[in-house]
This record gives C-alpha cells, structure tokens and sequence, in this order.
C-alpha cells in the first residue's frame, strides 16, 4: 500500500511542477495581477528585473489601505497560486502587514500598507527596471515588455 501512495504522491508533485513549468514569468505576473486587482490593490506596478538581477524576472508591487487588506491581498494571491500548483519560496512580514514579500522565484510580489511603500520607494531603487503599470483587468498580449501600460 505505501508503494502505490508513494506513486501516486509522486505523480502529483510531477503534475504540479509541470504546470509551473507551462506558465512562464510573465503570465504568472499576469495572474498576479489580475488577482489582486480583482481584491482592490491600488496601483499595481511591474518592474522588468531582466537583466538586472539573477533572483528573479519581474517584481509585482501593489498596495493596500490597511494592513488587513494588505494580509487579505497576499492570503488570496497565496490561495490562487496553491490552486494552480505554484508554491512559494517564502513568504516574509505576514504577521505585521505592513510590507509582504511573497517569493516565487521568477516572481516577486511586494504588498504594501500604502505609507509604507511610499517610504520605501522601491519603485526609485530599482529606476533602471522597466515599469510597467496596470490599467485595470486587461492585458496586451504580444507586446514587448516596454515601458508603458499593460
């Protein structure tokens, strides 16, 4: 019996990697995106990390007017992604709500309590990176990832 339930574990953690593996970074951004606009994230930013760092290809930053919808706005993208098989590296600042950074590797997801990202500026850290702003629940698909509007 632990033979079959080991196959079958196995099995489902190969299906669960195959389906990342389908969708590349950014169409997981994308989702992202989509996500947590439809949970009212205020102004939703995509920086293009390409070529400016190895750890990952695309920050998500997006913002929230209390620390509740803050920890809302990442228990929903978490319980999205966990549906679709995606798993995070980690997860940090949960507890507080103040800034939740969610890890997936090719994608990083910053959420913040709207005065703390202003604070923080990371959209002025990271001023080389393409950015990429979100105009509401559509998407231009086929587009090179210019500066400009998604």
């Amino acid at each position: 019996m632990c033979g079959i339930a080991g196959r079958v574990k196995e099995m489902a953690v190969r299906e669960d990697t195959k389906r990342e593996q389908l969708m590349s970074a950014r169409d997981k951004a994308m989702l992202c995106a989509r996500e947590a606009f439809e949970y009212k994230a205020l102004d939703l930013v995509f920086l293009d990390m390409a070529g400016l760092t190895s750890f990952t290809d695309y920050f998500l930053i997006c913002s929230g007017k209390s620390s509740r919808q803050v920890q809302g706005l990442a228990d929903n993208l978490e319980g999205t992604l966990a549906n679709l098989g995606i798993k995070p590296l980690g997860i940090e600042g949960r507890v507080e709500g103040h800034w939740i950074l969610m890890d997936y590797g090719d994608v990083v997801i910053h959420i913040f309590y709207e005065p703390v990202r202003y604070f923080y500026d990371l959209e002025s850290l990271w001023s080389d990176a393409k950015r990429l702003i979100w105009s509401g629940n559509t998407t231009v698909q086929g587009q090179d990832m210019d500066e400009g509007t998604l």
